[in-house]
């Protein structure tokens, strides 16, 4: 199935892993009540995607380069000011891996409660930080979210869902995506946090 939607609908690919995916969830709401256009989300697996790109994650690429580090710390905190969300809390237990996060993402869209997995997946990786790659811990967080988070789990599992996540991340692939948050607007592509002013510029002008 192809992810190419109008241009009035913009698409975010995003994985659980990425803080500034997190920011960008955040920044959201506020972008979609000016515009009166909703987001789609769009579940991907961020290891994938590095995968089949050749590239690495912000904390492997800032290591050792004098000054980067710093910038990028900067316009995160820019990022916040502008946009008036609070900043993410370090996951003590990063690089975490999402591979179930974002199977399950994709089963609650099946199962119907896919914007409260959402809300509460990012909660717990970045606001109340927990090692969510550990099914236990993973499930009793998102139980604890009002969620049926075993039947979500048990349905992550299923071969529907699986090949839907990979669809979706091969598919981001073959339309330019290289990282996470990604957002497209038709056939327009943008990367990074910063670039959902971009983004909500195009619309208003669609």
């Amino acid at each position: 199935m192809s992810l190419a939607v109008s241009l009035a609908a913009p698409q975010f690919l995003f994985d659980f892993g990425s803080p500034n995916a997190f920011l960008s969830h955040e920044a959201i709401p506020a972008i979609e009540a000016r515009i009166g256009v909703k987001f789609e989300y769009v579940p991907v697996l961020l290891g994938g995607i590095f995968k089949a790109t050749n590239n690495k994650s912000p904390a492997e690429t800032l290591a050792g380069v004098k000054n980067k580090r710093e910038f990028n710390a900067l316009e995160t905190e820019r990022f916040v000011r502008r946009f008036q969300v609070k900043p993410y809390v370090w996951n003590p237990f990063f690089p975490v891996n999402t591979l179930n996060l974002m199977r399950a993402a994709v089963a609650a869209q099946f199962e119907g409660v896919f914007e409260k997995y959402v809300d509460a997946a990012f909660h717990h990786m970045w606001v109340e930080p927990k090692k969510m790659d550990d099914p236990e811990v993973a499930m009793k967080a998102l139980a604890e979210s009002g969620l049926d988070s075993a039947r979500l789990f048990a349905r992550a599992q299923e071969a529907d869902v699986k090949a839907k996540l990979i669809e979706n991340t091969q598919g981001a692939v073959e339309r330019g995506a290289f990282g996470s948050p990604t957002f497209f607007v038709g056939k327009e592509m943008f990367f990074g946090k910063e670039q959902l002013r971009e983004v909500e510029e195009l619309v208003r002008g669609g």
